[in-house]
């Protein structure tokens, strides 16, 4: 009786273990704005630990995943979105479009630095952590005799003029969290008179995020404004850069979550516990990835040096990201990085080049009326359009419906006006400047 009774309890968990191995769907669609080192790298691990399952890899930037999924949300086709910036799966949270998970892996801590790994309400997943900071091609800036950066005000030197290079936050996810940590961590005007500062140094502004990290390792710019494993990861693969995260920086978890509706959810869950496993933590150290575990264990298997921020606490102390201010703005601060800056950016270093060259006459010397004028300049140059209040008001923000890819991209309606008023504003602001620094420097 007992050999029957044991038997019929192994044939029925052969027969739940047979069923779950069914209930696995074939396929996985997952939309990620991740470089082809990451993407590729995860599915082919993925795929080895669990070969019955054809991942597809949807590339697109953060802020078109977000849209694509907002656009296909009536007939869904997505199974996941994975991305770095917890702001972008909160607007998908909002729009409720992704669905609750409970994980089952254990030892993943509840935070990284100040910052919830997870989701509190259990949306989205951190499966890793990053920091924001300034990576530079060692043979470039020896060549060009460059020092080397270690602050976001360092880039602000007329010595790296025409040397740094970063993408828009309006195309990259990771570029608008940079963005918003330095205007977080320094206010908002003087965080944005920071940006453009920096900004009047620009070689380019890269279409992609990764075109950053390419241009610094190809050596088509010196310096590059990026999210760590970009710079991590090239190191590892041998490129001659190093990285550095300034003192103003944070740390948030890079996050993945299981879209409304999914077709494939059982595949859709294996995946984020693949991930969180031991198994998939190891694989982000790969020198491809480099990304930070959010398992510290995961830690004592990293090479000599890698960062971690579970023992060295100086990682991204300095600012609190505050996630819902970040959300409250998205769309504001993406356009007015544009306008200031992306679409306005031979105005905006033609400026900063006539401050520059009018600051080296006047040093050693001694003028207040050169100085003013040069005071105005700067002044001009780091004006902004809107104030912080403005920016987070829930109305104004939802004006700005479209992106623009370019700076000829039409729109229409209200943030046309806006955005055009904006542009008027600025583009005056930085001529006036400019006719402002050449006059302080006929002076001398």
């Amino acid at each position: 009786m007992k050999k029957y009774v044991l038997g019929a309890v192994l044939a029925a968990g052969l027969a739940v273990a047979a069923f779950q191995a069914q209930a696995m769907e074939d396929t996985l669609v997952v939309v990620t704005s991740y470089p082809p080192d990451t993407t590729e790298t995860v599915k082919a691990a993925f795929e080895t630990r669990h070969p019955g399952v054809k991942v597809e890899m949807l590339k697109k930037k953060t802020t078109a995943g977000i849209k694509y999924l907002q656009e296909t949300a009536g007939n869904n086709q997505s199974d996941m979105f994975w991305a770095s910036a917890p702001d972008a799966f909160e607007v998908l949270k909002g729009d409720d479009l992704l669905v609750k998970y409970q994980t089952k892996v254990t030892g993943i801590p509840e935070k990284v630095g100040a910052f919830p790994i997870n989701d509190p309400e259990g949306y989205y997943k951190g499966f890793a952590a990053s920091g924001y900071g300034i990576m530079w091609n060692t043979r470039y800036v020896k060549a060009k005799k460059l020092p080397e950066p270690a602050e976001w005000e360092d880039l602000k030197k007329p010595v790296y003029h025409g040397h740094v290079g970063m993408s828009a936050p309006s195309r990259s996810g990771t570029t608008h969290l940079t963005v918003e940590t330095l205007l977080q961590g320094k206010g908002w005007e003087d965080g944005w008179a920071e940006w453009k500062a920096i900004a009047g140094n620009f070689k380019t502004v890269t279409e992609r995020s990764f075109g950053v990290p390419d241009g610094v390792n190809s050596g088509q710019f010196g310096v590059g404004i990026v999210i760590d494993f970009f710079g991590l990861s090239s190191k590892a693969s041998g490129f001659p850069v190093e990285y550095v995260y300034p003192s103003v920086t944070t740390l948030v978890p890079a996050n993945i979550a299981i879209v409304k509706n999914a077709p494939h959810p059982e595949a859709a869950a294996a995946f984020i516990e693949f991930l969180l496993s031991p198994e998939g933590q190891e694989v982000l150290l790969d020198p491809k990835i480099r990304r930070l575990p959010v398992n510290p264990a995961t830690y004592a298997k990293a090479p000599a040096g890698f960062p971690n921020p579970f023992e060295d606490k100086s990682i991204g102390a300095a600012v609190e990201f505050d996630l819902a201010l970040s959300k409250g703005r998205y769309n504001v601060v993406n356009s007015l990085f544009d306008v200031m800056i992306t679409y306005r950016l031979d105005d905006l270093r033609a400026a900063t080049k006539a401050i520059q060259d009018a600051e080296a006459a006047l040093s050693g010397k001694s003028s207040a009326e050169a100085e003013k004028l040069l005071d105005e300049a700067r002044r001009l140059v780091a004006a902004v359009p809107i104030s912080a209040a403005e920016a987070s008001e829930e109305d104004f923000n939802a004006i700005f419906k479209k992106k623009r890819k370019k700076a000829t991209t039409k729109v229409t309606g209200r943030q046309a006006e806006v955005e055009q008023d904006w542009d008027s504003q600025v583009k005056a602001n930085y001529a006036k400047a400019k006719d402002l620094a050449e006059q302080a420097k006929s002076m001398l």
